[in-house]
């Protein structure tokens, strides 16, 4: 069995869950532990202890630890995304490069230990000077997704370390295995006993406990709008610094003066790869009328050419659900959206492989009313929906008709509306003539209104939210 870390040490939980591969769900991945109230209460001691020396090592011997984990990671990128494909059933290009994006994370906060920021400055008073500068906040708990296994923890792990905090990790309990194999290398890295603690289990149980804990200084979680008001409404009372990621509905506007076979390949790669399991995937297709037919017609067109099949057979192109449950409610969303009154255009199907798993086919639907369940809310699978506009005002209008702003995208030829498109689009990250899934590391990552609360994620700005800001005076 595959045990919890606390205080350096590898450990037993209270009972242990069975990881099954969702391409074939006659492979068992491993038995994972599932640690208790006690064993979260343990690694939360162990961090409050460790943090202060971890925090007192030289830069050097920080940023030597991160790049080990890095360096580690990227030289197992075949192996781990091997890992990464059959427990959550990502294809196995989409889950090596995902490995390689979490340890080039490591490498680039490896960098930025030894870039500290601060300033030194004059007073306004004669006489005095003023410094600022960045400390720890102390014990950081971390909460992660199961569709991105390996990357988001990295995200999240990678800053917390480097800027001198001690780690509570507890990963999806659904995609145990890739955070175990991350946590394993963590563990080697020479950190002090106690600075990384890795806790499987239940979110009600090691999640819950976290976020009550006013002894974790700061919590960053990424999941459903749901938990993350919980989790807000827990946290609020020792007043723990929050930083929330909670999904989208994200939209992709079609102008009429669009190339249309890149708005096509924009379309797919944004709403179905990764099996559309991305809190940046697109679910709203906004077309012009002037080309929504023709648009809608080209989409059917390259959905029937895509192999919905094994995470690791070369020839997929899209893998199985991650999950039984989240399949279950891919299929009670379809039925949904067609008791609505939306028109399905494609798929919708399950389907059967050679080996039992969780595969269904892209699905579209078109003509759908804005109000509708699937143009409001996050439908977390292979399925978008086309809604007609009128002209770019009306298409923006739409897009900006929704209780998220995480990511939006923009297909058009059109300098003015793009620019336009740029700021007045009310999402936290906007893409021109490219997926609205698919950022990168080492620039700010979060969005607007129901879908990110707290501080921005990755690259330098990282460090807003895991990081408290000091300012000296002195007197020459």
């Amino acid at each position: 069995m595959h045990k919890n870390l606390i205080a350096g040490q590898w450990v037993d939980g209270q009972s242990e869950r069975v990881n099954l591969n969702p391409s074939d769900t006659n492979d068992q991945i491993g038995r994972y532990a599932q640690a208790s109230v006690d064993d979260t209460l343990a690694a939360i001691d162990a961090a409050e202890k460790a943090q202060p020396i971890w925090a007192s090592l030289s830069l050097q011997q920080r940023a030597d630890a991160l790049e080990f984990i890095g360096t580690e990671i990227l030289s197992r990128r075949q192996e781990l995304g091997t890992l990464l494909a059959r427990e959550e059933g990502k294809i196995l290009a989409e889950a090596e490069a995902e490995v390689s994006r979490a340890g080039q994370i490591f490498k680039f906060f490896a960098g930025e230990i030894l870039r500290p920021q601060g300033e030194h400055l004059d007073s306004v008073r004669a006489g005095i000077e003023v410094d600022t500068f960045r400390l720890p906040v102390g014990v950081v708990g971390i909460i992660s997704p199961w569709n991105f296994p390996i990357a988001i923890p990295a995200w999240k792990i990678a800053p917390a370390l480097a800027y001198g905090n001690a780690v509570v990790f507890k990963p999806a309990d659904l995609v145990p295995g890739s955070a175990w194999a991350l946590g394993e290398i963590i563990a080697r890295a020479g950190l002090p006993d106690g600075t990384f603690n890795l806790l499987m289990g239940r979110g009600s149980v090691v999640g819950q406990t976290l976020a009550e804990s006013p002894r974790v200084k700061a919590l960053s979680f990424t999941g459903s709008a749901d938990t993350g008001r919980r989790i807000l409404l827990s946290a609020a009372p020792h007043l723990t610094k929050l930083q929330m990621e909670m999904g989208g509905n994200n939209p992709l506007l079609i102008l009429n003066d669009a190339d249309l076979e890149q708005a096509v390949d924009v379309a797919i790669q944004g709403a179905y790869f990764s099996t559309g399991q991305r809190c940046t995937a697109s679910s709203r297709f906004i077309v012009e009328k002037g080309i929504y037919r023709r648009f809608t017609d080209a989409v059917q067109e390259k959905l029937r050419a895509l192999r919905v099949g094994h995470a690791l057979d070369p020839q997929s192109h899209i893998g199985p659900v991650a999950d039984k449950t989240q399949f279950e409610q891919n299929l009670a969303d379809i039925d949904a959206s067609r008791n609505e009154g939306a028109v399905l255009a494609f798929g919708g199907e399950t389907l059967t492989r050679e080996t039992p798993g969780y595969f269904m086919s892209p699905t579209l639907f078109v003509d759908a009313d804005p109000r509708m369940r699937i143009a409001q809310e996050e439908f977390f699978g292979p399925i978008a929906c086309a809604i007609p506009a009128d002209d770019y005002d009306h298409a923006l209008q739409l897009a900006n008709d929704s209780p998220y702003g995480l990511s939006a995208g923009i297909c058009t030829s059109s300098l003015k509306y793009a620019t336009h498109f740029k700021r007045h689009m009310e999402s936290g990250m906007v893409m021109v003539n490219t997926p609205t899934a698919g950022v990168d590391y080492h620039v700010p990552f979060g969005g607007t209104k129901g879908s990110s609360y707290g501080p921005r994620e990755q690259g330098r700005y990282a460090v807003e939210f895991y990081t408290r800001v000091k300012t000296a005076y002195t007197r020459a």
